[in-house]
């Protein structure tokens, strides 16, 4: 009974403690249940009928673009043409001479006698400073920026030793002769050190016979940066080799087809006797 009792007034202490937390909320109830239609009157007015698209301020993200604008702007060679923003300009000719200040228009008209290009070479003067040149010249120059970029991004040549004795055995030189070759072909400079056999005399004429049998394995590749020279007392001889600059290999591939046609007018000679 008790029990029972005791149920009964919990739960009616849970309605009434109900009623009155609705009758205390209703209010804010209603009041939510309304705030839908005064949005919704709210979001119902005009609308503007463009977006404007705006940029975040950074100082950084500019300082990049104007430093990736001005080396484009310093490695790049191009003729300007007849598009010569300003009226008066510093100009010199395909050899450098300097011919002073010239309005656009004599510039112009010089371009079309002389079948010349017009490049810029400083932009930062008052007047800017123009050239005039042939279009052989504005490829020369393209191709030494080029080169001088790859030198700048590869950095310095990287310098390989090697070091044997002057009683080498022929199958070991042409060992060593083709790591020397494997070497230059990457463009490394090769540094190698022949030392002087403790047991046999050696003479100087061998080590440096020794030294071109090397560079004779290695025809339009190579060449002597340092030639064979004594070191150490005389009781070694050392030299560097180094790959053919573009315009030897030029040179050598020159000489190889001069060679080759001289051959063959030889054999047509002797043919023909």
């Amino acid at each position: 009974m008790a029990a029972s009792l005791l149920n009964r007034l919990i739960l009616q202490a849970v309605k009434t403690e109900n009623n009155c937390i609705r009758r205390c909320f209703s209010k804010h109830i209603i009041i939510k249940k309304e705030a839908p239609a005064q949005l919704f009157l709210i979001a119902s007015g005009p609308r503007p009928s463009y977006l404007i698209h705006t940029k975040g301020f950074s100082t950084v993200e500019d300082t990049q673009v104007e430093k990736k604008n001005q080396k484009k702007s310093s490695t790049t060679f191009s003729n300007t043409g007849r598009k010569i923003s300003e009226r008066i300009i510093h100009v010199f000719d395909e050899n450098g001479n300097d011919l002073g200040l010239m309005h656009r228009a004599n510039v112009i008209r010089l371009m079309d006698e002389r079948d010349l290009r017009l490049v810029q070479r400083n932009s930062s003067t008052d007047p800017p400073e123009y050239q005039l040149m042939t279009g052989v010249q504005i490829h020369q120059e393209r191709l030494r920026l080029r080169e001088k970029e790859n030198r700048q991004k590869t950095g310095p040549t990287v310098t390989k030793e090697l070091t044997f004795s002057s009683n080498i055995a022929q199958h070991d030189l042409n060992t060593k002769s083709k790591q020397i070759q494997q070497w230059i072909e990457k463009k490394y400079k090769v540094q190698v050190t022949i030392k002087k056999s403790k047991n046999a005399d050696v003479p100087e004429n061998k080590m440096e016979e020794i030294f071109n049998q090397i560079l004779q394995t290695m025809p339009g590749l190579a060449a002597f940066l340092t030639k064979p020279q004594a070191v150490k007392g005389g009781r070694a001889f050392t030299c560097v080799f180094r790959h053919l600059s573009k315009k030897e290999e030029k040179a050598y591939e020159d000489g190889q087809k001069s060679y080759t046609l001289d051959k063959e007018n030889a054999n047509d000679r002797e043919l023909s006797v």
